[in-house]
């Protein structure tokens, strides 16, 4: 099959404007994965002395979320339920033209071509996204029994992979969905009990000060969501950060 790129491409550097470039690939394989075919592209582009397009990728099994492209309009393109890594082009039509762009976010700012910088994300896990207390040695596996609907529901949220498609939905450029799914999956489990008040404040003031917007509750970011995590979770966010301001308000926490 034959498909028209029109691909973001922008130079490495502060404050240097990037410009769309069109692409014409030929012999493209169905059964190629959308990464696959970049390759394809850029070994043709350094065949012919240009420079390559630069995007991220790195576990290729929709498990890092590193591969986070803005294809035809949607985080990920078409599809649901899966990461740019596995979109195959069969999923396109022969001869289409495939609009290629880098996340849009304040908080995502631009490296090179469609590559952004997300480490705005590590800073707000870096904030409280962890367990610090000492739990000793690794207790009997069912010494600590947790009812089943709340470890499915622990578990939905860890299935976050942080790659920033919520973000890039979202016209507020909210990272809510990213939050909190972070503070939800900690906060059902015991291990994360001990720092749970201070990690909802922690976590959310960071988001605010990377500049990431507030939630409107479009529901957009659960739509591209390549893990399907739910709207829940941001819900459960705001109710412990209420509860957490509140407790910090009385003199319960530092």
């Amino acid at each position: 099959m034959k498909v028209r790129l029109k691909i973001w491409r922008q130079p490495l550097g502060n404050n240097l404007q990037g410009a769309f470039a069109h692409y014409s690939l030929e012999a493209v394989n169905p059964d190629m994965s959308f990464l696959e075919m970049l390759d394809l592209l850029n070994d043709q582009l350094v065949l012919k002395g240009e420079e390559p397009v630069a995007f991220d990728s790195d576990c290729r099994e929709g498990i890092c979320g590193s591969c986070s492209l803005m294809i035809n309009g949607k985080p990920h393109g078409p599809g649901y339920g899966i990461t740019t890594c596995q979109l195959y082009m069969r999923r396109f039509k022969d001869n289409e033209e495939i609009i290629v762009e880098p996340f849009r976010s304040r908080a995502f700012p631009v490296i090179k071509d469609l590559v952004v910088d997300r480490s705005a994300f590590d800073r707000i896990m870096q904030a409280g996204g962890y367990i610090s207390v000492s739990a000793g040695q690794a207790p009997e596996a069912n010494s600590i029994p947790i009812p089943h609907p709340i470890a499915e529901k622990a578990f939905d949220a860890a299935h976050c992979i942080g790659c920033g498609a919520c973000v890039a939905a979202c016209k507020n450029g909210s990272a809510s969905l990213f939050v909190g799914a972070k503070i939800t999956h900690l906060s059902l489990l015991p291990q994360g009990q001990p720092e749970r008040r201070r990690r909802v404040l922690q976590m959310v003031e960071q988001a605010d000060k990377e500049g990431f917007g507030a939630c409107s509750f479009t529901k957009a970011c659960e739509a591209v969501c390549p893990k399907a995590i739910s709207v829940e979770v941001i819900s459960r966010m705001h109710r412990e950060y209420l509860i957490s301001v509140l407790q910090r308000k009385l003199g319960w926490i530092d």
